[in-house]
Order: structure tokens, then C-alpha cells, then sequence
């Protein structure tokens, strides 16, 4: 091995190394994030406000990622900003709970969704800046270990960080056990921002994007490149549809465990956490699932599986056997996340990466708007279970729209066997 080949593997290495460290502080802050819609209804807040918390990232990404990723486009290295978009977002959490306790608690509500729609700015770079550096360090073969490993090293220190925040949380007075939680687990961010930022990528020279003074011939251009991607364009949507079912039970799960369960933090903290814990076995399953089976049978498996959670919890409502469906929807989980994230990144041209993920991510900021503001607006006509089966019809019709190519398969082969006899 040359000298060159033997300092390109060393930087590789220490990639790999800097990606998990980084997790480690993304988890740590991360583990915040179940409480702030927790928070919210414990403050009063409307059905409507707890739903602002999930659409706002949407409305800002839709706004601004294709922006975003023509900004990041034309940067020769995309990791300094990964990192800054990282830090300024998991600061957040820290900020909530200053706020928390410097301002009127009559104010709070209103303080926490000014503070996360700001939130929304860093968090739409990050979403984009994320799939670019991580495809760069992983490379085509190498998604699946480098993600798997990730995510399981984000779920097991979830796991540990948050056995002992529901061990403490209870043990001092609303709202400050909220603001003490908030601040310290936001430290989390300076972690992964040292070592995001140690992150060694080559400089990239991207093929420029066609430029028009006419923002109809620039809308233009972007479709016609992505209609010179089919694949990339069959895959987005299916995902689009499916993203949409995910994302309208987000704030539905939680105002349903604490108004119709009834669970208490604690109790909702070990939702939280069987369901990372379970992530954990499957982020090692998987892969060799895909390695045997194909991704394929992967992506079928986990998008038919994770209709299991909603439609179970909905007609089921007690917090025992919630805690045993969380279990088994973190197994599916950790498959969807893999699946969907190497299955996107196959069909996107690697000198335009910045370009189509940013429009992928347009996708998904979609449903961050519509889904959350449905969900909660027809949960007051159909009640939280009525929503949550919801969210399991449209994860069902997900998975059919992945299955559809199956089907028809099978009826083209039929259909040409029997023309042979």
C-alpha cells in the first residue's frame, strides 16, 4: 500500500471515529426532544399549539431547503457548516430552559415556539448538510455500517440518559425539573460540535447548476434535472407518503398518552426509552437482514411492520402494553431509518448530492405542515385513537405504493408464462 492510499484510510478511520463521538452528543441533547410537546400540555397548551411544534420545521424547510442545498452546492466543503447548523440547533434546548425560568410562566408556551422557530433555520441546513457528510464519509457500500453504528451508539447512550432524566425528573416541582433537564442535556451540543467539526471531507468541485435571471427558467432547470432522475423522483414520493403517516402521530402520541392513558412522565420517559432500546437490536439485525435478504425486503418489512405501533396503541390504550408496542416499533424503526436513508441516497447523482437532498427534504418539510395540523385538527372531531388509526391506514397505503412494484412483477411473469404455454 502506497503512502497516499495508507494516509487516506488513516483519515477515513478517524471519520468514522469522529461520526460516532459526534453521536454521542446528539443523543445526549436529543433525548429532550420527546419532553417538549410533553411540556407544552403540561403548560396548557392547545391541541393546535403542541401541533405548531411539530409543522413548524416544515414550513421553514419547505420555504428554504432548496436554498439551503443550492447554498451548499457550491461550497467546496460542506462539514463546517454541518457542524455550526448542529451547535446552533441543540443550543435551542438549553435556551428553553433558560426562558423557562426567567419569563412569566404564563408566557412560556409562547417563549418555547418563538425559541424552536428559530430553531427551524439551523435545523433545515442540518437536515441537508447530514446526508451529504454522512454519504461522503461512509461511501456507497458503506451506509449501512456507518449509520447502523451511529444510531446504535445514539440509542444506547438515549437508553442511559434517559433512565436517569425519568429517575430525576419526578423528583422536583413543574416547571423547573423541565428547565433543569432542558439546559443540561444541551451540552450535549458542544460534544458533537468539537468533534463534527474535526471532520476531514476533500474539497469538491461541483458541476455549476444552470442559472437563469428568470425564476420560472430556474424552477425549470431543477425539474427537468429531476426529471432526468426518475428513480429518485418514484422513491421521494413513496417516502413522501409514508413521512406524512409518521409525522401526523407525532404530536398525537403524546397528548394521547397523557390524556386518555394517563401516564405520567416516568411512564412516558420508559415509552421513550424501550423504544431506543429496542432500536438498539435492530440497528445490528438489519444490516445483516439487508446483507441476506436485500434492501429491498428490508424497506417492505420495516414500512409494513411500523403500521403496528399507532394501530395497537389506539386500541389498546394502557400504558403497560404501549411500553411493549414502543418496543416493537423501535425494532422496525431502526430498519425504516437505514432502509430509507440508503435506498434515497442510490438514486441521487453524487456531484448534485447537496442539490437532491435538498429537494427530498422539500418533500419531507411537506408533510411536517400538512400532517401535524391535520392530525390535531381531526383529532378533535375523531379523538386521539381516531387519529392514531389514521396514521396506521396511511402507513399501510405506504407500504403498498413500495409493494406496487412486486405486484406487478409477479402479474408480468404470470402473464408471460402463461403466453408461454
Amino acid at each position: 500500500m502506497n503512502p497516499a492510499d495508507e494516509t487516506d484510510l488513516e483519515i477515513q478511520k478517524r471519520n468514522f471515529r469522529y461520526v460516532q463521538i459526534d453521536a454521542i452528543g446528539v443523543s445526549i441533547a436529543s433525548v429532550a426532544a420527546p419532553f417538549l410537546p410533553v411540556f407544552l400540555t403540561r403548560l396548557g397548551a392547545t391541541n393546535f399549539q403542541v401541533g405548531l411544534l411539530s409543522s413548524m420545521p416544515g414550513i421553514t424547510g419547505l420555504v428554504l431547503a432548496i436554498l439551503v442545498g443550492r447554498f451548499l452546492q457550491t461550497r467546496r466543503n460542506v462539514v463546517p457548516w454541518y457542524g455550526l447548523s448542529r451547535l446552533l440547533f441543540l443550543s435551542c434546548y438549553g435556551l428553553t430552559g433558560i426562558l423557562t425560568l426567567l419569563v412569566a410562566e404564563k408566557l412560556v408556551i409562547i417563549a418555547t415556539l418563538a425559541i424552536w422557530a428559530f430553531a427551524t433555520l439551523p435545523q433545515t441546513a442540518l437536515s441537508v448538510a447530514f446526508s451529504v457528510v454522512m454519504n461522503a464519509v461512509a461511501g456507497p457500500e458503506g451506509r449501512y455500517a456507518l449509520l447502523s453504528r451511529r444510531w446504535a451508539i445514539i440509542g444506547l447512550t438515549g437508553v442511559i440518559v434517559t433512565f436517569i432524566v425519568t429517575r430525576l425528573i419526578d423528583l422536583i416541582e413543574f416547571p423547573l425539573n423541565y428547565a433543569v433537564m432542558f439546559m443540561a442535556l444541551s451540552l450535549g451540543g458542544f460534544l458533537s460540535f468539537y468533534f463534527s467539526r474535526k471532520i476531514q471531507l476533500p474539497d469538491q468541485s461541483a458541476p455549476p447548476l444552470p442559472t437563469s435571471r428568470s425564476p420560472r427558467q430556474n424552477l425549470m432547470n431543477y425539474v427537468q434535472l429531476m426529471r432526468a432522475n426518475p428513480a429518485f423522483l418514484s422513491f421521494s414520493a413513496k417516502r413522501f407518503v409514508y413521512f406524512f403517516a409518521i409525522v401526523l402521530s407525532l404530536p398525537i402520541m403524546p397528548l394521547f398518552l397523557v390524556r386518555e392513558v394517563g401516564a405520567t412522565d416516568g411512564q412516558i420517559g420508559i415509552v421513550n426509552m424501550t423504544l431506543t432500546l429496542i432500536m438498539l437490536v435492530g440497528y445490528f439485525l438489519w444490516p445483516r437482514v439487508s446483507r441476506r435478504r436485500g434492501g429491498r425486503f428490508v424497506l417492505l418489512a420495516t414500512t409494513l411492520g411500523m403500521t403496528l405501533y399507532p394501530a395497537l396503541s389506539a386500541a389498546t390504550p394502557r400504558i403497560e402494553l404501549i411500553i411493549l408496542y414502543a418496543g416493537v416499533a423501535g425494532l422496525f424503526q431502526a430498519g425504516l431509518d437505514l432502509v430509507f436513508f440508503d435506498e434515497l441516497m442510490k438514486t441521487v447523482p453524487a456531484e448534485y448530492s447537496a442539490t437532491f437532498v435538498s429537494v427530498a427534504q422539500s418533500m419531507q418539510y411537506l408533510s411536517m405542515i400538512l400532517a401535524p395540523l391535520l392530525g390535531t385538527w381531526l383529532a378533535n372531531y375523531i379523538g386521539l385513537g381516531g387519529a392514531l388509526w389514521l396514521s396506521a391506514g396511511l402507513r399501510l397505503l405506504g407500504f403498498l405504493l413500495f409493494l406496487k412494484p412486486d405486484i406487478r412483477g409477479r402479474l408480468f411473469r404470470r402473464v408471460e408464462h402463461a403466453s408461454d404455454k
